[in-house]
């Protein structure tokens, strides 16, 4: 199932994205208005879902706008350097602060404050960038299911709702001069997620999947899930070995080298500029930079 947020002239609400269409979920009134909730229902949620899908009126996607697709209740949780390309390319850069490994030995996670969220076509306010460090980073997202603490790599997948799309944006000034990651991470607006939720059973095999990143058009990263250092389940179990995990968290597993400071002369963000990252089975999540 396709799951959005909108607004329409109706207001705010979820969805199923069916071809061209939105089925709103508040056709059933017992359903939650906000995602979060409705991912804590889970396979419940989902079956009265597919009796919305089947009896209710829909509307045109041209109709409404699509929001980001959800909220998480704790803050964006990320993996830096999970592309062992990427890994080297940010440490041969000269912005990596935090750490001597190149390609890290165990996850390096980090997260994005929630006011930095925006939906599919937002603007990334790079202008407010005074240092004129903005960087893309395109991801493949992993919506938490069920919650849990220390969750053991065996038990992960069953605490997999589904993916969508995360544009990691960062300033990398920032990110050097704090050596850790979150003020450079958590810029307003740069957390660009979306279109959808893909739940999980859509997903024939996740690592299939490829992430690419285009720039005004131009191809700049192109990888396979399955080339992650750390895997999905390895990540939930390190991230939860720690962290109480809640249903409808977000997790973005990392990107792909192809960065801007990967070039030389490194390609910072400029406004002007489209970023678009795509996933097969999953669609393209596009932002202009203002």
């Amino acid at each position: 199932m396709r799951l959005l947020t909108f607004r329409s002239t109706a207001g705010t609400g979820i969805g199923v994205l069916d071809g061209d269409e939105v089925v709103p979920l508040a056709a059933d009134a017992d359903l939650p208005s906000s995602m979060v909730e409705f991912v804590a229902l889970g396979p419940q949620g989902l079956a009265r879902a597919a009796a919305v899908l089947a009896t209710a009126p829909r509307l045109s996607v041209d109709e409404v706008r699509v929001l980001a697709p959800i909220r998480p209740r704790n803050n964006v949780m990320c993996v830096g350097k999970n592309y062992a390309e990427h890994a080297r390319e940010f440490a041969g850069s000269g912005f990596d602060a935090s750490q001597k490994q190149a390609v890290p030995e165990a996850p390096v996670i980090f997260t994005k404050a929630l006011s930095a969220l925006a939906g599919p076509g937002d603007e990334v306010r790079v202008s407010d960038d005074t240092t004129a460090t903005s960087d893309y980073e395109g991801e493949l997202g992993v919506v938490v299911g069920p919650g849990g603490h220390k969750v053991a790599e065996a038990d992960a997948w069953s605490h997999v709702y589904g993916y969508t799309i995360v544009n990691d944006v960062t300033i990398r000034d920032l990110q050097k001069r704090h050596v850790q990651f979150f003020i450079g991470k958590s810029a307003a607006t740069y957390c660009p997620v979306g279109p959808v939720i893909v739940t999980a059973d859509e997903v024939d095999d996740v690592t299939a999947l490829r992430v690419q990143t285009r720039i005004n058009g131009d191809l700049r990263q192109d990888a396979p899930v399955k080339d992650l250092i750390f895997d999905i389940p390895r990540l939930i179990a390190a991230i939860s070995a720690a962290v109480f995990l809640e249903p409808g968290d977000l997790i973005a597993t990392g990107t792909p080298a192809g960065v801007g400071i990967g070039f030389a002369p490194p390609k910072f963000l400029a406004p002007g500029d489209l970023m678009q990252v795509t996933i097969d089975g999953i669609g393209t999540l596009t932002n202009p930079c203002a």
